[in-house]
């Protein structure tokens, strides 16, 4: 298991890369958001050489207008990850299944060569989701022992715990397995 966190502009630029292999940092959120930090706290990823993701909190609505403002400002390097952050939002609602599916496809047709992932908890996985559609990977919260998420379903990612930040862990055998998954071959 290699081992990851995920970031946004609550997290400060400088953190800390020692013994991590990836990072994921949230770029945008519905169509007016963008990270703060997006820029620095890439360059920190990069410069320590982690393999890195962009993540976008999904609102309901739109979703062909998120897709192009989640590319349009998640930084493009082939190789990297895009993912989509499928939640209950701060005003109670969440995407659909309907539109969940739609923006995963729709970023991969906009970034063919990048792996396009789905996040969402184990609750959402289990009783939201009807379609079992998660792009190229699924990335699942779920605050178990790490590794060990409570889900049938084949997952690249597991978030296991929030406390002091999003730590997760990634089901490849080494940094450089992660990196060939990632980079998408036409």
């Amino acid at each position: 298991m290699l081992r990851g966190i995920d970031v946004s502009a609550y997290q400060s630029s400088a953190y800390d890369t020692d013994g991590l292999s990836f990072v994921f940092i949230k770029a945008t959120e519905g169509r007016s958001y963008v990270n703060s930090k997006l820029t620095a706290q890439t360059k920190r990823a990069r410069d320590a050489g982690l393999v890195v993701g962009f993540y976008h909190f999904l609102w309901p609505g739109n979703i062909t207008a998120q897709a192009e403002y989640f590319v349009r400002h998640a930084p493009e390097k082939p190789g990297e990850i895009l993912a989509v952050d499928w939640e209950t939002t701060g005003d109670g609602t969440h995407a659909s299944n309907a539109e969940k599916d739609r923006f995963l496809r729709k970023v991969k047709v906009l970034r063919p060569n990048n792996r396009v992932i789905l996040y969402c908890n184990r609750n959402f996985w289990l009783t939201v989701d009807k379609t079992s559609y998660a792009g190229d990977g699924l990335w699942i919260a779920d605050y178990v022992s790490a590794g060990k998420p409570r889900i049938q379903a084949k997952w690249r990612f597991h978030q296991y715990t929030d406390d002091p930040l999003d730590k997760n862990v990634a089901d490849f055998a080494s940094k450089a397995k992660l990196r060939e998954w990632a980079t998408v071959t036409p």
